[in-house]
């Protein structure tokens, strides 16, 4: 059947097949340990590359890209620039055309999987140039060597095709997700410099010896100016440097939890009597999604009202959505728009401005406006992923019913198992957007490390490599991994 398939498939898709690169899977079955042992060569190639700059670029960070970097488990400047935007943009364009049934392809079928397969790597190369070549003229143009443009468009998208390679390496090879991996990788990485790197905030400049003497401080490792303030005998200073670090924590802990949170659904296999189990809905139904297009979408408006912004006054720039200092930092200007001003959360966690004695009303005001915002920007995503991405109760219920389940005391079939799931994802798919934004709102409010995206993307990836590994054959892992899953 899946020859027939592949012969009524036009040439130039069996010719570019066969063109795309691919990692062959192993022809014998593998231990965990060889599994974990594979994830890790990846994880330390993504973080080689995480480190080394691009060619042709003046400076190497992320300037205002920040929450490019958390999303995309990326180092803006690096080889690794990209990250995981080209294989997620082509997962979730093809997510939504198949779960729309816009593309009629069942992918329990082989045949149409494997359609799947080949159309989401396709796109997630072509979306290496598109992305590469975009990064290039939108957000690093004034940061590029001259002459050296193409250069380095031409080095964004190999990275990301070797973004695609470690990942494929990763599901064939290892344990878990590639692109999960990235995504902890990137935020595990700008976490551990927050907390403990010894660079000055001011200039960058890291000193060997920081503690207490000869220090210039302050550090960007909040738990350096910690010890270093309570050494001086600054207990101000050493609190304003501990809330960012135990508001992080907290978050972490918080998120944890919530991802624990389930609601069994009884469910019963058609073809055998008595044969039962429990279907699990999370009350986080649509995990981390909603707040990562939230976040995206906002960080969106900032680009395109600092790209539209003029000279107001000197150091000033204003355009009809927000006004910038020279740092394209947003402020407050009187008289002048401040739309954006008020949806984005405070530059410091509202605790650190109370030790500073610098809150005002408007930071205040500024704080509600932008959790209100995220609030109801996260439900609206949220519902809207239930319904495009194939998670509505119509599509689980189908899903269900073609492997022969249903639930019990009711008819079997699709339609009665849709009217029971909804009673329980539509309330999921609201609750889930608010309680999702409230978290993410909460710790930026608070001033936590890495935001609130990073921290709740963070925790629920932690998770999840936690579940899936408790689910293995333990007696095959390393000593170190079966008692931290034990425990």
């Amino acid at each position: 059947m899946m020859a027939e398939e592949r012969e009524r498939e036009p040439k130039y898709i069996r010719y570019l097949s066969r063109l795309l690169p691919v990692v062959v899977r192993p022809t014998f079955r593998q231990g965990l340990s060889q599994r974990l042992r594979w994830t890790l060569i990846v994880a330390i190639l993504y973080l080689t590359l995480y480190h080394i700059p691009v060619y042709g670029l003046k400076t190497f960070g992320a300037g205002g890209l920040s929450i490019y970097e958390i999303v995309l488990g990326s180092s803006i400047g690096s080889l690794v620039t990209l990250g995981i935007g080209p294989i997620v943009s082509a997962g979730i364009l093809l997510q939504l055309l198949v779960g729309s049934k816009i593309i009629n392809w069942d992918t329990t079928k082989p045949e149409d999987r494997e359609k799947f397969m080949f159309w989401n790597k396709f796109l997630a190369i072509l979306f290496c140039l598109v992305e590469a070549f975009g990064f290039a003229v939108g957000f690093l143009s004034g940061n590029i060597v001259e002459g050296l443009f193409w250069l380095v468009v031409i080095q964004l998208a190999l990275g990301g095709v070797i973004v695609i390679l470690l990942d494929e390496i990763v599901s064939k090879w290892g344990f878990g997700s590639g692109v999960s991996l990235f995504i902890i990788l990137g935020i595990g990485t700008q976490m551990f410099s927050s907390f403990f790197s010894p660079c000055s905030v001011a200039g960058g400049i890291c000193h060997a010896t920081f503690l207490p003497a000869n220090n210039p401080g302050p550090y960007v490792g909040q738990v350096l100016n910690f010890f270093t303030h309570v050494f001086s005998g600054n207990n101000t200073l050493a609190l304003m440097a501990l809330v960012p670090i135990i508001s992080t924590v907290a978050i972490f802990l918080i998120v944890a939890y919530t991802d624990l949170m389930t609601i069994n659904v009884p469910i019963t296999f058609g073809m055998l009597r008595g044969f039962g189990r429990l279907w699990s809905i999370k009350l986080l139904y649509t995990s981390v999604i909603p707040i990562i297009l939230a976040s995206a979408l906002i960080a969106n408006f900032q680009m395109m009202a600092r790209a539209g912004a003029s000279p107001w006054k000197p150091g000033i720039y204003c355009s009809p959505l927000a006004c910038f200092d020279e740092q394209g930092r947003l402020i407050y200007v009187e008289g002048k728009s401040n739309v954006l001003y008020y949806l984005t959360p405070p530059a410091t966690g509202i605790p650190t401005q109370l030790l500073k004695g610098t809150f005002t009303w408007r930071e205040g005001v500024r704080a509600l406006t932008y959790t209100v915002f995220l609030v109801a920007l996260a439900t609206v995503f949220s519902v809207f992923w239930v319904i495009t991405s194939g998670m509505s109760a119509e599509a689980v219920a189908e899903q269900l019913t073609g492997f022969g389940f249903h639930i019990p005391g009711f008819r079997a079939d699709a339609r009665a198992m849709k009217e029971y799931l909804d009673r329980y994802i539509s309330p999921l798919g609201v609750l889930g957007g608010i309680f999702i934004g409230l978290l993410a709102a909460g710790a930026n409010v608070l001033g936590a490390v890495v935001g609130g995206t990073g921290i709740l993307l963070f925790a629920m990836i932690i998770h999840n490599f936690y579940e899936q590994l408790r689910r293995e054959e333990l007696e095959e892992a390393p000593p170190l991994v079966r008692k931290l899953v034990e425990w």
